[in-house]
């Protein structure tokens, strides 16, 4: 019997996220289309509105359906209270989990996810701070753009 379901939910499974996932891109696309400033200024009114409420919930609902639910324990730290969230280790797709819990942070990612098809389009929508590994001033770029990101009085998402 439980073979029997397998055979059956996994289909489906990967049908509903496949769904989901083409849903998060048309609302990414939307949300950055035409958008001023693309990447050095930060989204602001329907487009900030849109990915926060769109993704998040449309990330909750895959996690869901893949099997996961997630229960918060505790209060979000908001915006002026924590500038900056720090997730660790930092090293697997839960980590989409805190994204969509926080309200969709800004993260910090490598360059070369930006261009990955359906992805990248999710994830610039996220204005991530881009690092690229093969400038030798990745580093300190990266830390300079998270403090200015950081102290720009609530101009900016949070920066996970």
């Amino acid at each position: 019997q439980t073979v029997l379901q397998g055979i059956i939910l996994l289909p489906l499974r990967v049908i509903c996220i496949t769904f989901i996932l083409l849903l998060a891109w048309l609302s990414a696309s939307i949300a950055t289309f035409c958008q001023p400033g693309r990447g050095v200024l930060p989204l602001k009114g329907w487009r900030r509105r849109m990915i926060q409420t769109t993704l998040s919930a449309l990330t909750r609902t895959a996690y869901f359906v893949m099997g996961f639910q997630v229960q918060v324990k505790g209060k979000v730290a908001s915006r002026p209270e924590a500038p900056i969230f720090v997730a660790a280790p930092h090293s697997s797709f839960f980590d989409a989990i805190i994204c969509a819990l926080t309200g969709m942070p800004s993260i910090v990612s490598r360059a070369e996810n930006l261009s990955t098809p359906v992805f990248g389009t999710i994830l610039s929508s996220l204005q991530p701070v881009a690092v690229s590994r093969q400038d030798p001033d990745s580093r300190k770029n990266t830390v300079a753009e998270i403090t200015r990101r950081a102290s720009s009085q609530g101009q900016w998402p949070q920066v996970i």
